[in-house]
């Protein structure tokens, strides 16, 4: 009986300490120290943190620094009050008349959507295109600007929040597959006429969609918008994956730029370099 107590006291004792340190080891990913990149554009240097809690969307951003991916590319689309974006390779070598914010590598990032991580004034986030599954672009990325908010107009953006999701939720619903079907096919065609039809077809029948789990902005993220501002109606529907650290009147800068057609600055924003600070 002894002999039992023994061996039974030293599994349970093998048992917690393999539990705890998995449990530990969950976290330490977490937890652990934000990689940084320096971001050297033509108004200012960047410094952003990478979240840990996104590790696809860290890693494949490390990766295409230290292979120099983003270099001399533009900042290709800005809107004051709401986001710079670049990191379109099209951008590189562009005319004047170019239209960009197609281009990319012949791969997408899965969403890591984290209600922790929102966008805030400053937010990394992803750039992507209606794909289903809400993949993000391999390179195109975006820094929120934004603007404060009050209450008011933050329950507004919960309520289009709410509706992105539902058309999100609708789309990749099995019994609507036969009409986003319809929809990629005029895609596919170039057919816009009949793509416009089925877009407003989908987008009127989402409005009624019911079978999603409906979004609330967590007290604490309206805070920080009614403080610091940002773009909350694109919460949980883009990836969110860093944030500025330093050099936001940077962003405020290029955010102010002259812009012409498709938001594009009329004198070029290049982003000299990006690298991972050791």
């Amino acid at each position: 009986m002894k002999t039992l107590n023994k061996t039974t006291l030293l599994l349970l004792s093998i048992m917690a300490f393999w539990s705890c340190n998995s449990k530990t080891d969950s976290s330490d990913s977490i937890n652990e120290e934000r990689p940084k990149i320096e971001m050297v554009t033509d108004y200012g240097e960047i410094v952003i943190d990478l979240y840990n809690e996104t590790p696809l969307h860290r890693d494949n951003l490390i990766k295409l620094a230290n292979e120099g991916a983003f270099d001399s590319l533009l900042f290709h689309r800005v809107i004051e009050n709401f986001m710079i974006q670049g990191g379109d390779p099209d951008s590189r070598n562009a005319q004047p008349a170019d239209t960009l914010g197609n281009g990319g590598l012949p791969y997408m990032v899965d969403a890591e959507f984290n209600p922790k991580l929102f966008h805030k004034k400053g937010a990394l986030g992803a750039a992507r295109n209606g794909n289903l599954k809400r993949a993000s672009s391999s390179m195109q990325f975006y820094i929120v600007q934004g603007k404060i908010f009050n209450d008011s107009l933050l329950t507004a953006a919960e309520s289009r929040i709410n509706g992105f999701l539902a058309e999100h939720y609708f789309k990749n619903d099995l019994a609507n597959k036969p009409l986003v079907d319809s929809l990629q096919k005029a895609e596919d065609d170039k057919n816009w006429e009949r793509y416009n039809l089925f877009n407003d077809s989908i987008r009127n029948l989402a409005k009624k969609y019911e079978n999603f789990e409906r979004y609330t902005i967590p007290d604490a993220h309206r805070e920080v918008y009614k403080s610091i501002g940002g773009t909350p109606h694109l919460d949980q529907n883009y990836t969110v994956f860093g944030e500025v650290v330093k050099g936001l009147e940077v962003v405020d800068s290029i955010a102010s730029i002259q812009t012409g057609k498709f938001d594009r600055p009329l004198k070029d924003i290049r982003i000299r370099t990006v690298r991972v600070l050791k």
